[in-house]
């Protein structure tokens, strides 16, 4: 089971986080501090992954972003990475070529997007039912 997904900047900036089980707010910036900490300072070509208060991270570096994920003892590590890799390739098609940047500032774009449609629907039927 996934507990929660963070992305987190190299320089320890939260990007994006999504909780699947319950933290309250005080636990989630605990968390988020001590992961941070942990991954942040791993090198380079250590493993993959944290055992973790009796839970695994899982986490993976692309570009200047680090892709964790907190899952059960006994979950899969590899199938995870693989999860997080597809994850970044979704991302790279959406955003075509994705960046932080992206996620920062335009990562709620399908919203806008799909709004302005429906409002551009809603203006065209209008326009139709006043030209009949």
């Amino acid at each position: 089971m996934i507990h929660f997904v963070l992305l987190v900047s190299r320089q320890g900036k939260v990007r994006l986080t999504k909780w699947y089980s319950p933290y309250s707010q005080k636990e989630r910036s605990k968390v988020i501090r001590e992961l941070s900490g942990i991954i942040l300072s791993r090198g380079p070509k250590l493993c993959n992954f944290v055992e973790w208060r009796g839970f695994k991270i899982v986490y993976k570096r692309y570009a200047g972003l680090y892709f964790c994920m907190c899952i059960n003892q006994d979950d899969n590590e590899l199938e995870i990475l693989d999860i997080i890799h597809h994850y970044v390739e979704i991302l790279d098609r959406y955003f075509g070529s994705v960046c932080e940047l992206d996620l920062i500032f335009n990562f709620h774009k399908d919203c806008i997007v799909e709004i302005a449609q429906q409002q551009a629907s809603s203006v065209g039927n209008l326009i139709a039912q006043a030209t009949k």
